[in-house]
């Protein structure tokens, strides 16, 4: 739980606060920008909710934040924000929420497929979570983008039987992972799913295609609104800055219309314009 005694000084006065021990994973600021602002110490509240929309995302924000660093000065009712999630992006792709402290704050994904779901990276493993999910299906496959946000997949595993994925480059993180990728060609899971791989990042990375029009990209890539591009993190490429150009090349041989980043905004543009948005981050990463 947020701790009012360490209440940042620079929140704006009223219920809503960010206490000391945000991790600045932008979390808040995503679901919820109007509300949260961003310092050098992480997030902060820049604006007391003024209407029952504004008051919703912000307490989605509070139940998603992976650090519990969001909180009220009085209790208020958490149960609809809770019971929002999984939330509904776009069709039949959902944010999980519950974002992990073990990812560092970063987003997970469900598709609902009638083949079987597909859970992308690891929500906090909640109970109110996991009867949403066990009501929309369950889950079939645990697809995992790379090592650092596998969090409770062990768990989810053992309620729902999941096939998890994970590259050999990247599998000493989940040493019994179910299907194990290998090398640098396209994986066709099946008819509506590829995999990538996109080692960069990390050795294993890889990204999933979703029925040529949604791409879940983990680490791999983002998108930053304020500059209106793609973008890739530098400072946090842990393998090899180039590979990830290299893998990033070959990502242009492939449209899609949603963007789904594991850190960073999800958003949506017409393959076009993301084409040209992709060509402009690689020409970038070239320049690095």
């Amino acid at each position: 739980m947020a701790t009012l005694t360490k209440k940042k000084a620079r929140n704006s006065p009223g219920q809503l606060y960010v206490d000391s021990s945000c991790i600045d994973c932008e979390t808040c600021r995503i679901l919820a920008s109007d509300i949260f602002g961003e310092d050098q110490s992480g997030s902060f509240v820049k604006k007391q909710p003024e209407s029952e929309s504004e008051q919703f995302k912000a307490l989605q924000a509070l139940v998603a934040c992976p650090t519990a660093s969001i909180g009220t000065v009085d209790r208020v009712d958490l149960a609809e924000a809770k019971s929002s999630f999984p939330r509904l992006i776009h069709e039949n792709v959902y944010h999980c929420g519950f974002h992990a402290r073990s990812s560092f704050g970063a987003f997970s994904y469900l598709i609902l497929r009638e083949e079987g779901n597909v859970l992308v990276d690891s929500p906090r493993y909640l109970p109110s979570l996991i009867e949403k999910i066990k009501n929309l299906g369950g889950i079939k496959y645990h697809f995992l983008t790379h090592r650092d946000d596998i969090g409770d997949h062990e768990k989810f595993h053992e309620n729902f039987g999941t096939e998890r994925i994970i590259h050999e480059g990247d599998l000493s993180a989940v040493s019994d992972a179910e299907i194990i990728l290998k090398g640098n060609e396209p994986f066709q899971l099946s008819e509506d799913l590829l995999i990538i791989p996109g080692p960069g990042h990390t050795r294993g990375h890889c990204t999933l295609l979703y029925n040529n029009k949604f791409l879940f990209s983990g680490d791999h890539l983002a998108f930053d609104p304020e500059r209106e591009r793609l973008v890739a993190f530098r400072s946090a490429c842990w393998y090899s800055w180039e590979e990830q150009t290299k893998s990033m090349r070959q990502l242009q041989n492939y449209d899609f219309e949603w963007l789904l980043p594991g850190h960073g905004h999800p958003t949506h543009s017409d393959r076009k314009h993301m084409r040209e948005m992709l060509e402009a981050c690689v020409l970038w990463m070239e320049k690095r």
